[in-house]
């Protein structure tokens, strides 16, 4: 492969900046069989499904991961908070803005306060290994850490909580599991009464996921590994299913690990033109990124038919990533 397979023209009027009220009320390309193309909204879901589909949300919460702290030079840097150590809870792997001259051992602070020790960096060479030096780190992030919005939104959010999906639990994430943006109380409620089971995964999204690849061959691109659970009803509840619909690309990663034999743990798992699909019958996703890992699952599950979908997106006024619109699709 190239990298010009997995690339396209995205206009930047069409990179959404805000997000849209109410939830649902975005727009919804459905494209369950080849060269289907109905234009839609996300509250019309109900629609397309029915009784003995199951429907697959990713609960992770985001951590209002970005801090903005500073050195003993006064210097500014901007942490980015990506996973915790379970063994030490104020152990996180992080990235650094304005870190080309951090130093292990260097302590960090906020108002003159001494809060975070920089360690080691880790074996990716871009990330280092951070540990707090307060008491109650949890508190500290959420009292001084801000919603990490990706950097090609630009518009301030009033909210924080609409980068946060209505059924998220544990703070985990690094990003937002970003098609699950869409879903409203109601809709999930008139879902269920029409028959559709909703169950839940939960894989800890980092910013990996997101990253753009830079490998000549994208297949040759390295993947992060990323925490994930998928409960054993939930594995029952797909088994028994008429079709599985994972939302989002992550709960459709969850699914595909779990498939494979594990239940929960750490996954590398690059889904690529060629995987063999084994849970998951259709998805419900945003428009991605070029040339990110996003756009070859997306190859992986419909084929080359993913350039006429985006094509069609484009021409049509779609709005495009986190904050944009989504397109139902079917496995080819």
């Amino acid at each position: 492969m190239q990298l010009s397979d997995i690339d396209y023209d995205l206009p930047e009027e069409l990179i959404a900046q805000i997000p849209v009220e109410p939830r649902d009320s975005a727009r919804l390309l459905v494209s369950r069989t080849a060269r289907e193309r109905i234009d839609r909204r996300v509250v019309d879901l109900g629609e397309y499904l029915g009784p003995g589909d199951v429907l697959v949300v990713n609960d992770t919460r985001v951590v209002p991961a970005r801090l903005s702290l500073h050195r003993t030079t006064g210097g500014a840097v901007e942490v980015l908070l990506l996973e915790q150590d379970p063994a030490a809870p104020g152990r996180w792997e992080a990235l650094a803005r304005g870190a080309r001259r951090l130093s292990e051992g260097e302590v960090l602070s906020v108002k003159g306060r001494e809060v975070l020790r920089i360690g080691p960096r880790t074996a990716a060479g871009d990330t280092f290994v951070v540990e707090f030096t307060v008491d109650s780190p949890d508190e500290l992030v959420r009292t001084i850490g801000s919603v990490p919005l990706p950097p090609y939104i630009r518009t301030r959010l009033s909210d924080p909580e609409r980068y946060q999906t209505v059924y998220a639990r544990r703070e985990a994430s690094a990003a937002a599991p970003t098609a699950g943006l869409h879903f409203t109380p109601a809709l999930l409620e008139t879902l269920e009464s029409s028959g559709v089971r909703v169950a839940r995964v939960e894989l800890v999204v980092g910013l990996d996921t997101f990253k753009p690849i830079s490998a000549e061959d994208p297949l040759d691109h390295v993947i992060h590994t990323e925490k994930y659970d998928v409960p054993v009803e939930t594995m029952e509840a797909c088994a028994a299913a008429s079709r599985v619909v994972a939302v989002g690309t992550t709960a459709a990663r969850a699914l595909e690990s779990a498939a494979t034999g594990r239940l929960s743990g750490r996954t590398d798992l690059f889904i690529t033109p060629g995987h063999q699909w084994r849970a998951v019958d259709m998805m419900l996703t945003n428009f991605h990124m070029p040339r990110t890992s996003l756009l070859l699952m997306v190859g992986s599950f419909i084929g080359e038919e993913w350039r006429e979908i985006y094509a069609h997106a484009v021409s049509s006024s779609y709005r495009f990533l986190s904050f944009g619109d989504a397109m139902l699709l079917g496995r080819r």
